[in-house]
């Protein structure tokens, strides 16, 4: 069986996508072949069944559909010189590097490149992820839509038609999940200081958040609707959101921390 994918780097995303692929049966192993230079990372893809390498050599002769590239933005152009053959060919590269444009991937690629640009964010690991996409020039329909059927195994996909929104994107749903994690955080110490013992406030803030996020995405309500019907006049919930609420103290902060890391964003690209 061809290779069809050859996915770099098997870190903690690239080994979700990998796991995603094979547990929904989107790709079978023999399909994948996984560079990693890290031999630990590299033994646990080996795991799952799929050809492993060390480098890429011993590849020159494959034709993939499809290079993954799940490196660090910092690293992403030295190690994009190295599949350049691949690129050439015809095979679509999917990097997921927040802050890496596709002219500058075009460029470390050798000037020719067919590039879809992804922002995963780490719930992929469970299945719950969500994933933007954002194709660059010459990418065929049929590839892109390849592409977004191996990251639905992941969670949920959507596309933008402008790379510019690419780092809004990573500021909403790439950086995203720390700020969750950081309410939960905040939740918690909020609910000892009322007297709750630490396990307990644990898994009540825990429970909620995750409670609050399933009812909003399934019920398909508008958030502000689901927030009313919590809320009785003059009640604890109305109490609370006063607070919360007043003077948009909680909209302004969370807007501030989203134009920060959108910032942040556009100077790792340059």
């Amino acid at each position: 069986m061809a290779i069809r994918v050859i996915l770099v780097g098997a870190g903690n995303m690239g080994f979700a996508m990998l796991a995603g692929w094979l547990d929904a049966g989107t790709l079978a192993p023999a399909e994948v072949a996984v560079v990693e230079p890290a031999a630990a990372l590299r033994e646990r893809a080996a795991t799952r069944g799929v050809r492993t390498l060390a480098d890429a050599s011993a590849l020159a002769g494959e034709r993939p559909e499809l290079v993954v590239l799940a490196v660090k933005p910092q690293v992403i152009r030295d190690v994009a010189a190295g599949y350049r053959t691949f690129a050439a060919s015809g095979s679509v590269i999917l990097s997921i590097a927040a802050g890496v444009t596709v002219a500058s991937l075009t460029a470390a690629l050798g000037g020719k490149a067919s590039i879809v640009r992804c922002m995963p964010n780490t719930p992929a690991a469970i299945g719950k992820g969500m994933m933007v996409t954002f194709a660059g020039p010459g990418v065929p329909a049929d590839s892109a839509a390849f592409v977004a059927r191996l990251l639905a195994a992941s969670g949920e996909v959507a596309s933008i038609p402008d790379e510019g929104l690419m780092d809004a994107v990573t500021a909403v749903s790439g950086s995203g999940p720390a700020y969750i994690f950081h309410f939960i955080e905040a939740l918690t110490k909020a609910a000892e200081s009322v007297g709750l013992e630490p396990a307990t406030a644990t898994l009540l803030a825990r429970q909620t958040v995750y409670g609050a996020a399933a009812l909003a995405f399934e019920s398909g309500e508008d958030a502000g609707k689901l927030r009313e019907q919590v809320t009785s006049p003059n009640g604890t919930t109305a109490a609370a959101l006063k607070v919360l609420m007043g003077d948009d103290v909680l909209t302004k902060l969370l807007t501030e921390a989203v134009i920060a890391a959108r910032d942040r964003g556009i100077e790792l690209g340059k």
